[in-house]
């Protein structure tokens, strides 16, 4: 296989790797560090009405189609109440009902709700429809007729009639059309904005109002007000238009609560009623915050993924992610550095050993043991045992070794020599085993230098994969882990000079003095002998 296809192949695991990164890090929104905080809104719904019969239904709309926002949880208060919701692809509203209300009644709704970069959320995407145009008896139908034809000389298309009628309608010094027709569907937003629906039906034009309230980004407490907005629909998509300015857009710190066209509040009966809303800014956790907006997006996305995971599977997990970033950091310092060690992963296993001991205690206890465990590994190559029953014996040694530090520590009161046991006894026993065989074979100072480098490596190691930022980012991250495949394919191909090679060989990469005077020739041999 050709370089080429070696470099491109790494190049496309990488980029995948970044494009997946990136679209949980700019859309999903996952924190990049730990303890991360993110901004969430809490808004209160509060029925307030006293029965005028015993058996009441209280209808309340709620949030469905919230563009830019998205609802996290949502909580219903009502004692004694059965509840319903009922949804389709126009609005979602909630039903209350009691067969026995006496006395102030009091109904909450709580939803908390976050800010959504989904580009695909942002836009209104229900069905167009044009209401039923309204009955208006003489003179309001000729008033409407002439100011829906002069509006119409005054625009261009279907989203510039609906400004100019908006802003004919809330004209401080109405024409005399405007001021005959205020006095049928009055002075308030909510009714002025139903009645320029009613308007636009005249002229087949699909329009909708909708209720929504601002959501600060500064205030932690206050008072939320709902009010009214217009949807025209000018064929290809919806346009929201203020009533109080004829401006186009959506404001970005507007919560759209409802789309339905219905009244927010129904209540049977029509007692007297009160709705209040009220809006508190507060932070919560990212990770949780984002792993719930997930969760109401797609759960399929969060039931096969590490987020599915018991909590304690996934402790377990952040450990088991951070052992290929301990390779690789073995992989940087034995091929490109030069630094010996005893195995491949031993390095790592013992970095992670030390995460239980910490870095100085866990190279203490390390030197101990194994030290230890040499000197009997000398003793019993005299008996000149099989490889088999060597390995066990010393591993009964380790074993004995760890249990009689860990008891020695515990009477002088040092905690950590407790710890010990938790080293994996195998690769002591391993590392035992190699370093008398280095020994033999290369002799003490190999075997100690192989030593030396084999702590080296598990103490950088150790170091990394105890970083906790990096530790939470490789769990939410999981793809950086492709990365590290990709340049573990790269390096795979490297066969230049090490770092400690350079050193080793810089005598032989050095240039002559040019000062230097030249070698002498060999004297030429005597032609007689």
């Amino acid at each position: 296989m050709s370089k080429r296809h070696l470099y491109l192949l790494a190049l496309a695991i990488i980029v995948a790797a970044l494009a997946a990164m990136h679209y949980k890090w700019n859309t999903l929104r996952f924190p990049v560090v730990p303890d991360a905080k993110v901004q969430v809104w809490t808004v209160q719904a509060h029925v307030e009405y006293q029965p005028r019969r015993a058996a009441n239904t209280v209808t309340l709309q709620l949030p469905w189609h919230t563009p830019g926002w998205i609802v996290l949880d949502e909580r219903f208060v009502a004692r004694n109440y059965s509840k319903l919701e009922e949804r389709n692809a126009q609005g979602r509203e909630v039903q209350w009902a009691i067969r026995r209300a006496l006395g102030e009644q009091d109904l909450y709704y709580r939803a908390t709700i976050v800010r959504s970069e989904l580009r695909d959320e942002d836009r209104l995407d229900f069905e167009p429809a044009i209401p039923p145009p309204p009955e208006l008896e003489e003179p309001y139908a000729t008033a409407a007729q002439t100011l829906l034809d002069q509006v119409r000389e005054r625009s261009s298309n279907t989203v510039t009639f609906a400004r100019e009628l908006l802003r004919r309608l809330g004209e401080t010094e109405p024409s005399e059309e405007v001021a005959l027709l205020r006095e049928r569907f009055g002075q308030d937003d909510s009714a002025r904005t139903a009645f320029v629906v009613q308007l636009l039906a005249i002229r087949n034009i699909p329009a909708r109002m909708v209720h929504g309230m601002h959501l600060p980004e500064q205030a932690s407490e206050q008072d939320g007000r709902l009010l009214s907005w217009l949807l025209v629909h000018d064929g290809l998509a919806w346009h929201m238009l203020d009533p109080r300015t004829a401006a186009e857009g959506m404001p970005r710190d507007l919560f759209v609560w409802s789309t339905s066209g219905k009244p927010v509040l129904v209540i049977d009966g029509e007692p007297p009623a009160t709705l209040q809303f009220s809006v508190a800014r507060n932070l919560a956790d990212a990770m949780a915050t984002a792993e719930r907006r997930l969760e109401v997006r797609d759960a399929n996305l969060v039931r096969y993924s590490l987020l599915s995971l018991p909590l304690q599977a996934q402790q377990t997990y952040q450990v088991l992610l951070m052992v290929p970033v301990g390779a690789f950091i073995m992989l940087i310092l034995r091929n490109l550095v030069g630094v010996k060690t005893y195995g491949t992963f031993m390095p790592v296993l013992v970095a992670l050993a030390f995460r239980e001991t910490a870095l100085v205690a866990g190279i203490v206890l390390f030197v101990l043991v194994v030290g230890t465990g040499l000197l009997v590994r000398f003793y019993l190559e005299r008996l000149r045992l099989l490889l088999v029953p060597r390995l066990t014996a010393i591993l009964i040694v380790v074993v004995l070794l760890m249990a009689a530090v860990s008891v020695l520590s515990n009477r002088l009161a040092i905690e950590v020599g407790l710890s010990v046991a938790l080293f994996p006894m195998v690769i002591m026993a391993m590392t035992i085993e190699r370093m008398s065989v280095a020994w033999d074979e290369r002799g003490g100072a190999t075997a100690i230098r192989e030593g030396i480098g084999t702590l080296v490596v598990a103490a950088v190691a150790y170091v990394v994969m105890s970083w906790q930022p990096l530790e939470h980012f490789v769990f939410v991250y999981p793809e950086v882990l492709l990365v590290l495949f990709a340049l573990s394919l790269v390096l795979g191909r490297y066969s230049g000079y090490r770092l400690s090679e350079l050193v080793r060989f810089r005598a032989l990469a050095g240039e002559p003095d040019p000062i230097a005077p030249p070698p002498e020739k060999p004297a030429a041999p005597d032609a007689r002998a």
